[in-house]
């Protein structure tokens, strides 16, 4: 063994153990918080989406996201509720009911961001057909947990390229908006294609539509964090209804 090898050992061996909940868990949390938010009266729930998307981001380590979320959480929620107040006008109050619509997605975000960085398609895919979800939905949801951030990343290189060009940012987008708008989404279409292609293919090789029900190597298996996981949950849902 190297000198890397045994640094890099003492360091994972030194490293804080990140939470693991089984991915049905993690799909749960997410469809029961979007249901929640989501909801005709959900305003009220957003706090308790919040918490919980701060505590798995506490429990995965994930430093950035905690600091992140509730920043801005803060910012759109001022501009939902206390920017009307200070400046009384049409057009702020339609900028204030965009802001209080997209800040239930910024509560839901903190949740689906522990899925997705935490959870590989193959581990998903095995906790769906363990819990006998339809194979059209489970492999809908492997691809889409593998196409999203393949495409964020696709998104970021024509951005770059875009500035290598000298015809990105902010000042060309006010000037040329329109024109600005097509020079990315032109490329980003055409990547998308591409990965979509890949995608695909890498699906039917590795027997994602085939009609024989695979072995999981690892199969899921719920443990305590999982349960401590949903009693949080039903926690806050809990104090939020009788609060």
């Amino acid at each position: 063994m190297t000198a890397s090898q045994v640094a890099l050992s003492a360091q994972t061996a030194a490293a804080p153990r990140a939470l693991r909940l089984d991915p049905r868990t993690k799909a749960l949390l997410v469809l029961s918080a979007s249901a929640a938010v989501m909801a005709p009266d959900g305003e009220r729930f957003i706090p308790a989406a919040l918490v919980l998307g701060l505590l798995l981001a506490l429990g995965e380590g994930a430093w950035m996201r905690v600091a992140v979320l509730p920043l801005t959480a803060a910012a759109v929620a001022a501009i939902a509720y206390l920017l009307p107040s200070a400046a009384p006008h049409p057009a702020v109050g339609v900028l204030a009911m965009v802001a209080a619509y997209v800040l239930r997605f910024v509560a839901i975000a903190g949740i689906a961001l522990h899925l997705m960085r935490t959870t590989t398609p193959t581990q998903l895919t095995a906790a769906l057909r363990a819990a006998r979800v339809p194979r059209a939905i489970t492999v809908s949801a492997a691809v889409m947990l593998r196409f999203l951030p393949v495409i964020v990343s696709e998104a970021r290189a024509v951005r770059d390229a875009m500035r290598l060009r000298g015809i990105g940012g902010w000042g060309g987008l006010l000037r040329h908006p329109v024109l600005s708008i097509e020079r990315f989404t032109v490329p980003l279409i055409a990547s998308s294609l591409r990965v979509a292609e890949d995608l695909s293919a890498s699906a039917l090789l590795r027997g994602l539509g085939s009609v024989t029900r695979p072995t999981a190597l690892h199969p899921p298996r719920p443990g305590l964090a999982d349960v401590a996981a949903v009693l949080v949950a039903a926690a806050l849902t809990t104090v939020t209804v009788l609060w």
